[in-house]
């Protein structure tokens, strides 16, 4: 069985359409309209061997914040449609991925409890890539978390340039979702005692 998903989000400020097959090859066609976005999940979905498509536009002359809150909450929504049932798969993915100066860890539980857990400070003077604020960052995150109903905890160990340090966050975050969807062959059902998640 297929696990794809297609979801559409159009709201007065933005306007989102995103496809994800979580069984895919790591092709992607991502244009938010913020270059940035764009190579951060491009990143995302080929160190994830996601196969996925994202068109997005929004009111980006007033801030970059609602487009890449909603594209969190779009892909998020993907995510856990794209799960189903989550019958046999591993439920739990981990990363520590190096970028040049910079190591983050990366830890998901697709448990449907969605909690995010932000451990990462910039340093001083890297408050911005090209003209978005790095904060943004955390709302995506938080975004996506929710509307996949995962348990997301992103630590930076050390890092000294901000895109070095969201790239090495991204290419973990694919990582770590790569396991987590794996379906398990001696994994019964879904991986809980409760018997659902």
């Amino acid at each position: 069985m297929a696990r794809k998903a297609s979801v559409t989000r159009k709201t007065r400020e933005t306007d989102i359409k995103a496809a994800l097959n979580l069984d895919g090859k790591g092709n992607y066609r991502i244009n938010t309209s913020i270059p940035f976005v764009d190579h951060m999940l491009s990143l995302m979905a080929k160190h994830g061997h996601l196969d996925l498509t994202v068109h997005a536009t929004g009111d980006t002359e007033v801030d970059f914040h609602h487009l890449m809150e909603d594209v969190g909450i779009v892909i998020g929504e993907a995510i856990g449609k794209a799960l189903g049932g989550k019958m046999q798969i591993r439920r739990y993915g981990e990363a520590v991925t190096p970028m040049d100066e910079s190591l983050s860890q990366v830890a998901i539980d697709l448990s449907g409890r969605p909690y995010l857990v932000y451990r990462v400070k910039f340093p001083r003077g890297n408050t911005q890539v090209k003209n978005i604020a790095v904060s943004l960052f955390e709302d995506f995150f938080r975004a996506l978390s929710n509307n996949a109903g995962m348990n997301l905890h992103i630590i930076l160990h050390y890092g000294r340039d901000a895109h070095h340090i969201l790239e090495s966050i991204f290419k973990g975050l694919g990582r770590a979702l790569r396991a987590a969807v794996e379906v398990h062959g001696k994994t019964k059902g879904v991986p809980s005692t409760k018997g659902t998640l």
